[in-house]
């Protein structure tokens, strides 16, 4: 005997997109390791990566450049030099700026100072007027060449470094800021 049909059809329910063999949670998985990886080393590529003077891209290469690197991190911190000439008239009052010349240089701490006398760059009273100004000496050019050019520098609190005040932003640790 046939049973009548009730009118419904047996019908198999759709796989969804989770269930094809196609996207398994496997393969997404995998996808997804690839695709943080792959952003993980661009980001350290892009960062480190120096191929031409026109990419500072780092604190390390910034190091490398840094006249007798050696003395400059370990006493110091390397840093970039700016050479620029102001104009001022009076009548009219203008101001005119010339082009700066950048290159590198270094930035003494003030225990280390005395590296600068020792190899007799700078005389001890010159030595003892920096440092009673609370000041630094920096430099740009080589020590041992034939004239580098030194300075006593007075660090400016006002120059605030607007990168590492945005909120996630991690802070330098604090042996780096003590000059």
């Amino acid at each position: 005997m046939r049973r009548k049909s009730t009118g419904r059809t047996a019908t198999t329910p759709k796989p969804s997109i989770f269930q094809s063999p196609m996207f398994n949670f496997t393969t997404m998985a995998i996808l997804g390791g690839v695709f943080v990886l792959g952003i993980g080393i661009g980001i350290a590529f892009s960062s480190t990566a120096t191929f031409s003077p026109d990419n500072v891209a780092s604190r390390e290469f910034i190091d490398t450049k840094a006249p007798n690197a050696d003395i400059c991190v370990q006493y110091g911190a390397s840093a970039m030099v700016m050479d620029t000439r102001l104009f001022v008239t009076l009548n009219p009052f203008k101001v005119y700026v010339g082009q700066p010349s950048m290159r590198p240089g270094c930035v003494l701490r003030s225990s280390n100072m005395t590296i600068l006398e020792q190899k007799k760059l700078i005389t001890s009273e010159q030595l003892r007027e920096c440092k009673n100004r609370l000041n630094n000496f920096a430099y740009a050019g080589d020590l041992n060449g034939d004239k580098p050019d030194i300075s006593c520098t007075y660090e400016n609190d006002d120059a605030k470094n607007f990168f590492i005040n945005q909120p996630g932003a991690t802070a330098p640790g604090i042996e780096t800021q003590r000059f």
